[in-house]
């Protein structure tokens, strides 16, 4: 709902785009402040358009994290590609994010591509800012190369190195944002976020502390049903299922005697009481659902998909 704001007031969408890991999750975090998007090393750990708002005298600015943009294998895949090009339709400034380590990668380029395509499909003129996030660990020589072949592509109206982890220049990247901003009222309060339900929020810190204790082919197979979410006088009562497609991805979720799930469970918990402001009681349950990434029963549970 919009709301009167001082004349001059900037007021828009900001989409980040990238192909997966390239820390877009993490320059979210560090742009609000605080933490409305879990985190992981491993790739297309973000399923859903995830808002995250930032509020200033000046302006509201109304970030879209993405999933990254891939060659998709199976209908949750598909799913998040359709996610993130719908967020690029919406943006009024697009933010494409690379791996500085890792200079433009064939994924790079057909991200690019797509924002292109975007661009010229609608119609609509919309700036486009390039972000080369992990300058505190990439090669320092190859930085002003990169910098100058980016410059080139005839994309990106700047382009600016940023660290997200240190907060490197990412005054200056929020400060090119807002500059290209259209003028309007603000749609949400002051205080206001993120648009996730505090279902959605509790199923993705649990989600994120099985991605952090798990290796291999688990993190993509994983996905985290919320059974029951209840406030009782001193303690939340929730109770969650971690979905799994195969019995091998099971028996390395819950660990011998139960160890694994019991550590899931223990960070989990301490991650939602922080969430929560209050006790947490957390009962965890490993099901295997076989190709539940493709089935659409079980994605619209997991609200990736609409309709009943």
């Amino acid at each position: 709902m919009s709301s009167a704001a001082p004349a001059g007031f900037r007021c828009g969408y900001v989409s980040l785009i990238g192909r997966p890991n390239v820390g877009k999750s993490t320059i979210l975090n560090a742009l609000l402040g605080e933490k409305v998007a879990i985190i992981s090393p491993k790739p297309q750990t973000t399923r859903q358009r995830i808002l995250g708002v930032l509020t200033r005298p000046e302006a509201q600015v109304m970030f879209l994290d993405t999933p990254g943009l891939h060659k998709p294998e199976h209908t949750l895949g598909r799913y998040m590609v359709e996610v993130a090009k719908a967020a690029i339709e919406e943006a009024d400034v697009l933010v494409v994010i690379i791996d500085g380590r890792a200079g433009i990668t064939a994924e790079d380029e057909r991200v690019f591509s797509s924002v292109k395509n975007a661009l010229r499909e609608d119609g609509r003129k919309r700036p486009v800012l390039l972000a080369i996030n992990k300058v505190d660990i990439a090669s320092k020589p190859k930085l002003l190369p990169l910098l100058e072949r980016c410059a080139k592509l005839g994309i990106f109206d700047d382009c600016i190195p940023i660290s997200a982890t240190t907060g490197d220049q990412l005054k200056i990247l929020l400060k090119e944002i807002v500059a290209r901003l259209p003028e309007g009222p603000r749609w949400y309060e002051p205080q206001q976020r993120t648009d996730q339900t505090r279902e959605q929020m509790v199923s993705e810190l649990i989600r994120e502390q099985v991605l952090a204790a798990t290796r291999q082919e688990v993190p993509h197979a994983v996905a985290v049903l919320i059974d029951e979410l209840e406030d009782r006088d001193k303690v939340t009562s929730i109770r969650a299922t971690i979905l799994v497609e195969r019995d091998g991805q099971k028996a390395i979720v819950i660990g011998r005697g139960g160890m694994m799930l019991k550590q899931i469970g223990q960070e989990a918990r301490r991650q939602l009481e922080r969430l929560l402001g209050r006790k947490v009681f957390l009962g965890l349950w490993v099901k295997v659902a076989e190709g539940w990434r493709s089935d659409e029963r079980i994605l619209r549970q997991l609200g990736y998909l609409s309709g009943s």
